[in-house]
């Protein structure tokens, strides 16, 4: 469970598997290779055996790509990785690129006319790969498929194994929904789709539809698998034998198959005269080529298991507010240390790190971390997702700011929750610019709003107070949250990018606006909140969502200016604080209770 720091690479790793790299390429006649950062299963996480961008080019972040040409390579990561990316990547074997929808076709079409270049269909999205066809296209580059992925032999012995954690059942004390009601909904909802089955390769997805969980991916409790479902709920799960435990078969039912995974290509082949409803933006183009190549008819649409996933049910919101509960008791612990003893050691962001996760270990309920905790001090918490690895970590300075980012797996819950703290005493500027992304974080907090509005409508309610004094941050407002699940998670999402899937009534999304002075500090207010029923509301002609606050951790008061406030938003910050201490205090004692008391007092 312990985060590592020590990611930075050694000089020669990229000039030790890039020859081995080509040479492969040369042996199927290729001229260069795509390397993105997805698996099989397009995680966001990846066990090691399946994490190839970060083989062939040491960059470990959680999103990025790769090509690989015969002469000249490439990484591209985006904003979010600057400093990593620099601090992991042999400069003189890879040339840096910014990472966006674009950007590797648009690398593409710079390569000679006439050039082969490879990728495996089982990496790659059809939607992404048809935008490069048409760049690649245009430039007189061919995209080749391979069946036999050149990096994958590269790597050879010292790959390591493919991750065999038990698959578990996940009680209906946390679900909240027998598995046996949730494949008769879906079931329906493929019929309604106008197809006969559906194939799932989400870990999520096949995850919460049979009510299991695993740990095959990092940071997420996952078991790597896929399924096919049938409009009836019969369903087919392809699991390695290695993680499926005594209990596993009698808690899936009678109508859950297991299959290995290595008999998932001829269960595709079988549907000839058969539709399957597959989700373009989920799934790899492999698993499209074969069930057309079979003769079957594959229905384009969004897996039926996101949409019924991220709608919470009332067990897994009540888990939710328990897990954030005690979740708050281990943050009221750390902000208690950092307010105190490390405003006069002034540790590290590895000892920062460190010391958080003993913090949530104490609970004795933490199932791992939700994701790699972000700890920025000073410069470094400019950057919106910096990780701290071992070039780059700074210590806490006085007269700056330290932003933490991070969150827990418990059973009943996923958390994450960021807080900007004050190293000694503030200057006027940072405690200006603290309360204006506090004023946009408050607007999103007591927001009402119709039936039927996207999170993208709401999103420039938490820019407003920023936006009306010049200034705006670079990254989403919020993002869906799982239950005991991915700590991102869709289809709901707050940001300037169009979305249309509406908010509904137990969706759990994170609200998170913030400010970057680069080369000083940053700023960022995030918790969780969850979306209420609609109700009627005083003189009101239409019924109102809103939100629930679930995370409950203190802000720091040296860091608002009173006097910025309105009236409201000085109620909405003594309420908050009041809930905080009254489900948060009963869990601690001593000196941190104390310390909570004063934090949590009326502004």
């Amino acid at each position: 469970m312990r985060q590592t720091f020590d990611e930075t690479t050694d000089p020669g790793f990229g000039a030790r598997h890039l020859p081995l790299l080509r040479r492969e390429m040369q042996a199927q006649g290729l001229d260069g290779f795509l390397v993105p950062h997805e698996d099989e299963h397009q995680n966001e996480y990846l066990p090691a055996a399946n994490d190839r961008l970060a083989w062939i080019s040491g960059f470990t972040g959680s999103a990025g790509a790769g090509v690989v040409m015969k002469d000249k390579a490439a990484v591209f990561a985006d904003g979010r990785y600057t400093v990593q990316v620099k601090a992991q990547v042999d400069q003189g074997q890879f040339e840096l690129r910014d990472f966006n929808e674009s950007a590797v076709a648009r690398y593409l079409s710079e390569q000679p006319r006439g050039s082969v270049v490879g990728y495996d269909p089982r990496l790659h999205s059809p939607d992404a790969l048809a935008r490069m066809q048409k760049t690649a296209k245009r430039a007189g580059v061919t995209l080749k498929p391979v069946d036999s992925n050149p990096l994958d032999s590269a790597w050879g012995a010292e790959r390591p194994a493919q991750p065999q954690a038990p698959v578990v059942p996940h009680p209906i004390d946390y679900a909240g929904e027998d598995a046996a009601d949730k494949r008769a909904r879906i079931g329906k909802a493929i019929d309604e789709a106008g197809a006969d089955m559906a194939l799932l390769t989400a870990p999520t997805s096949v995850a919460w539809l049979f009510n299991i969980r695993g740990g095959d991916v990092i940071r997420s409790p996952l078991p790597l698998g896929q399924a096919l479902i049938d409009v009836e709920g019969r369903a087919r799960l392809f699991l390695d034998p290695a993680k499926v435990t005594n209990e596993l078969p009698g808690w899936l039912g009678e109508d859950v198959t297991l299959e290995h995974p290595d008999t998932l290509a001829a269960a595709l082949d079988e549907t000839s005269g058969r539709s399957v409803l597959i989700d373009p933006g989920q799934s790899a183009a492999w698993y499209f080529d074969r069930v057309e190549a079979a003769g079957g008819t594959v229905v384009r649409g969004q897996d039926p298991c996101t949409l019924p996933r991220a709608v919470k049910n009332p067990v897994e919101i009540e888990g939710s507010r328990q897990a954030h509960i005690r979740d708050g008791a281990a943050l009221a612990r750390f902000l208690h240390w950092l307010d105190t003893e490390a405003q006069e050691t002034l540790p590290d962001e590895r000892a920062v790190v460190e010391k958080l996760e003993q913090c949530r270990e104490g609970t004795g309920a933490l199932m791992d971390l939700s994701f790699d905790t972000i700890a920025g001090s000073g410069p470094n918490g400019a950057l919106p997702h910096y990780k701290p690895v071992t070039r780059t970590i700074r210590r806490m300075e006085k007269g700056s700011l330290l932003l933490v980012d991070g969150g827990g797996q418990y059973l009943d819950g996923t958390t994450d929750v960021t807080r900007t703290i004050a190293v000694g005493d503030p200057s006027d500027d940072q405690r200006r610019m603290f309360t204006l992304v506090l004023k946009g974080h408050i607007a999103m907090a007591v927001v009402r709003f119709p039936e039927g509005t996207t999170g993208h409508q709401l999103d420039a309610l938490a820019r407003h107070p920023l936006w009306m004094a010049g200034h705006d941050y670079d990254h989403g407002t919020g993002h869906g949250v799982g239950s005991y699940l991915g700590v991102h998670e869709g289809p709901q999402r707050i940001a300037k990018a169009v979305n249309t899937q509406p908010l509904l009534t137990g969706m759990i999304v994170s609200n998170e606006p913030g400010y970057y002075r680069e080369g000083h500090w940053g700023i960022r207010i995030e918790t969780l909140q969850v979306v209420t029923a609609p109700e009627a509301l005083p003189g009101g002609e239409r019924p109102m969502h809103g939100f629930e606050q679930l995370t409950l951790a203190p802000l720091d008061r040296r860091l608002i200016d009173v006097d910025l406030l309105t009236a409201g938003e000085r109620a909405y910050v003594d309420a908050y604080h009041a809930e905080v201490l009254a489900k948060v205090g009963p869990l601690l004692d001593g000196e941190v209770l104390d310390w909570l008391t004063v934090q949590c007092a009326a502004l």
